[in-house]
């Protein structure tokens, strides 16, 4: 359970900190497009822990993150990858690490077998 509080902060941090240092175009297209309000806290703390750091993507948020598309996920990566913040992590990894994780939610969600 503290763990979740950890992430909680970190997301809090990232929304208050990374949104001023976002490029103003990116910031834009994410407002335009609702990309913000998508997605549950649960899920996109989920979603985050399982590109930047560790883990894997739950159903029930394989889900939403189908349900935010392709484009929002994508210009959210970005966004986050601009900020300083993650200056350390390698862009071309995450990015191939997102493209992984969206086609591996996106065959789980189209499955005709997805479990009830």
């Amino acid at each position: 359970m503290a763990s979740l509080n950890v992430y909680s902060a970190l997301v809090v941090l990232f929304l208050t900190c990374a949104a001023p240092m976002a490029t103003k175009e990116n910031d834009q297209v994410i407002k335009e497009n609702n990309c913000e309000t998508k997605m549950g806290l649960p899920c996109v703390l989920e979603v985050f822990t399982s590109l930047f750091e560790t883990g894997s993507i739950s159903n029930e948020c394989c889900g939403e993150l189908v349900g935010l598309g392709k484009f929002c996920h994508s210009e959210l990566v970005k966004r986050t990858l601009e900020n300083p913040i993650f200056k350390y992590l390698c862009p071309a990894t995450i990015i191939a690490k997102s493209i992984q994780k969206w086609n591996n939610c996106l065959a789980l969600i189209d499955s005709p077998y997805q479990s009830a």
